[in-house]
């Protein structure tokens, strides 16, 4: 049933969903000391197949993958495959923070492609405020310096390349005739798609395995099962009972957490550059997201 607004229960299921995604980073960043980046995003995939086809399965959904979408299948799991790529690489490259506030930019680039792609979602005034304050704050995270002091510049845009490809699967889900097969079908193309592109590709990455222990094949299964067939399905499931932009304005919670978790887990220093940056950046995901 479609709710007007965010009830106790959507507040707390939307918090643990924020909560997952944050530690997600961190996840990745820790299992990347045992797997190459672009084979573990392809691990991941691969494995996600499984579970979401079992969750079609159990929802009797199946039917909404069909080949008549095969086209913007293909092109939503190809942008899904940069932006894990893109994303696992950066992790690799950059601290949790960095990377999650990078990446959690996605809504500006969204703004950007609806303003101009998009019947009925032209930008306001309050709206392109939002977009250039995040924009900034963006800019002053790839331009600031890092924990060491040293520039993680590939790393940085290797995130902002993770953002790209995240605003164009959403836009390919909204744009395309992908938008009737529902978000469970959406899911299983960018999986289904994206899987053997990052395991071909991760051939060109160097070994496929580094310190691998047990505890790395966990988080796998955890990133696959949990993570994506879970955490994705239920951040789709809670855009389709609650307010749209009431569910996305709590993005900006992601980074926020990511960069609290990067700091007590891994250490990482929370820099004045990057505090500023990530209040920037959620301003602008607010304002972005604002009802007039």
């Amino acid at each position: 049933m479609r709710k007007d607004r965010l009830d106790g229960s959507g507040f707390a299921i939307l918090l643990v969903v924020t909560l997952l995604l944050a530690f997600n980073q961190i996840i990745v960043k820790y299992v990347n000391q045992g797997i190459q980046p672009v084979f573990f995003a392809g691990l991941r995939s691969a494995l996600a197949v499984v579970f979401v086809a079992s969750w079609l399965w159990y929802r009797g959904l199946l039917g909404r993958v069909k080949w008549a979408d095969m086209g913007p299948g293909l092109l939503m799991g190809a942008l899904f495959a940069i932006e894990f790529l893109a994303l696992f690489i950066a992790l690799d490259l950059t601290t949790v923070g960095r990377s999650a506030l990078i990446m959690y930019s996605m809504p500006v680039w969204m703004g950007i492609l609806a303003h101009f792609f998009l019947p009925g979602e032209r930008s306001t005034p309050m709206k392109a405020a939002g977009l250039a304050i995040a924009f900034a704050g963006t800019a002053w995270a790839i331009l600031s310096k890092n924990s060491s002091g040293q520039p993680s510049l590939v790393g940085d845009l290797c995130a902002l390349v993770a953002a790209w490809g995240w605003a164009g699967t959403a836009f390919v889900a909204r744009k395309t005739r992908l938008r009737e097969a529902g978000p469970e079908a959406q899911l299983f193309w960018m999986v289904a798609v994206s899987a053997p592109m990052l395991l071909l590709a991760a051939m060109f990455f160097g070994p496929l395995l580094r310190d691998i222990q047990p505890i790395h094949w966990f988080w796998v299964v955890f990133q696959s099962g949990v993570v994506v067939a879970g955490g994705f399905v239920t951040w789709l499931w809670l855009l389709s009972v609650y307010p749209t932009s009431t569910v996305a304005s709590f993005s900006f919670l992601t980074p926020i957490f990511a960069i609290f978790l990067g700091y007590v887990i891994f250490d990482e220093v929370l820099s004045p550059s990057l505090i500023g940056a990530s209040v920037l950046v959620s301003l602008g995901i607010i304002l972005v997201n604002r009802r007039v």
